[in-house]
């Protein structure tokens, strides 16, 4: 990272009792810049983002529940409402509004409903991969219902006795790092598994997320509810998806109809994690998008 400024600083907030971390990198005087992560990730996967904006936004990269340095939930599940409830905390509490986000995968769904409940607060959105569930989980919950609660409550159980795995090294946990994703770069992997890992007390390694956090609700996806959320976005809306990934084209399945003021673009060579395997290309959309 060529930037030499200090790099963010670290603050909590509080929803629904938990205590939430989120990093920011200052500029409070300009326009706020939301940066959401996915599932099983961490806020410190957008620096390289954040360092390319901030001169130009108040660019602030919550934690989110379960995930990072934010705490855990007990005794209850991660559902995409508390999601977005932690997120209109967050904006509220730290006055961020109107602001503009930026959303991967999970965090790129919890922008689009964020913007779809509240249009007025939202100057622009961009979701990379974030139009909901892979086809093979909308296929699952096309299940009879009692069949998907008894698979839910079974993975939930499962969670319950899984224990962190723990990697005997740092470098052992870069690995697995470039496994999930073979386009990153050295430099990326070992950036993203230092801020994603914890050491634990016998010199192991752990990830930071909540194993709870990769359960699915056993509730059908709700289409026409999405599609009511989006259509209410009034925002400029910047859908993004990789040419590798599973996700697919949303201007060629209809998940692209429902928004008002939508623009699609597709990025070759990238996966899931457009914005890690194609940064230049990726930040190009975005400068041009933001710009306009």
């Amino acid at each position: 990272m060529a930037d030499t400024l200090p790099g963010p600083n670290s603050h909590v907030y509080f929803s629904q009792q938990l205590r939430l971390h989120y990093v920011d990198w200052g500029n409070e005087d300009k326009p706020a810049l939301l940066l959401l992560h996915g599932g099983r990730d961490h806020c410190r996967n957008w620096d390289w983002v954040a360092q390319a904006f901030r001169h130009d936004y108040h660019v602030v990269a919550p934690d989110l529940r379960g995930h990072g340095d934010s705490q855990w939930v007990l005794g209850s599940g991660y559902a995409m409402i508390d999601y977005v409830y932690d997120i209109a905390q967050l904006v509220d509490q730290k006055n961020l509004e109107p602001v503009t986000i930026i959303g991967h995968s999970l965090g790129g769904s919890i922008s689009l409903q964020f913007a779809g409940v509240f249009p007025d607060r939202v100057n622009k959105v961009i979701a990379i991969e974030g139009l909901g569930p892979r086809r093979h989980e909308i296929d699952e919950m096309e299940k009879p219902a009692p069949e998907r609660m008894r698979r839910w409550i079974d993975q939930i159980r499962g969670f319950a006795g899984r224990l962190p795995r723990r990697y005997e090294s740092l470098e052992e946990a870069i690995r697995r790092m470039h496994e999930a994703n073979a386009h990153l770069s050295d430099e990326q992997a070992r950036h993203l598994t230092i801020h994603g890992t914890n050491q634990n007390e016998d010199g192991s390694y752990s990830w930071k997320f909540d194993n709870y956090v990769r359960s699915h609700s056993p509730y059908r996806f709700n289409d026409d509810e999405a599609h009511d959320l989006w259509s209410n976005i009034t925002a400029p809306t910047l859908l993004l998806w990789g040419e590798e990934s599973w996700s697919g084209n949303p201007s060629t399945d209809n998940r692209a109809a429902p928004f008002q003021n939508v623009q699609v673009e597709s990025v070759p060579n990238a996966g899931h994690w457009v914005h890690h395997d194609q940064l230049d290309h990726f930040l190009r959309l975005t400068s041009a998008f933001l710009g306009e």
